[in-house]
């Protein structure tokens, strides 16, 4: 498993934070991350998901170049 931690601190990042929650929960599908559980600890929100070996999609985005059709396609998958 991997475990996204989440500093609560704010209220747009509970918001946004809720609104990914809820998202996680309610859609399964072979390409994305499978949602496991989420537990309050002190004051971060910590995500169980399945873990996905690579690294995050933001540093692979960061470190890779793709052109708008290659970026097209992934979307579109």
């Amino acid at each position: 498993v991997a475990i996204k931690k989440i500093n609560l601190h704010g209220l747009r990042t509970k918001e946004l934070t809720v609104n990914e929650l809820i998202v996680m929960k309610m859609n399964r599908h072979p390409n994305l991350t499978d949602y496991l559980d989420s537990y309050l600890v002190g004051k971060e929100l910590w995500l169980v998901m399945e873990y996905m070996d690579g690294g995050t999609l933001s540093d692979v985005i960061s470190k890779t170049y793709l052109s708008e059709d290659e970026m097209a396609a992934i979307s579109r998958e």
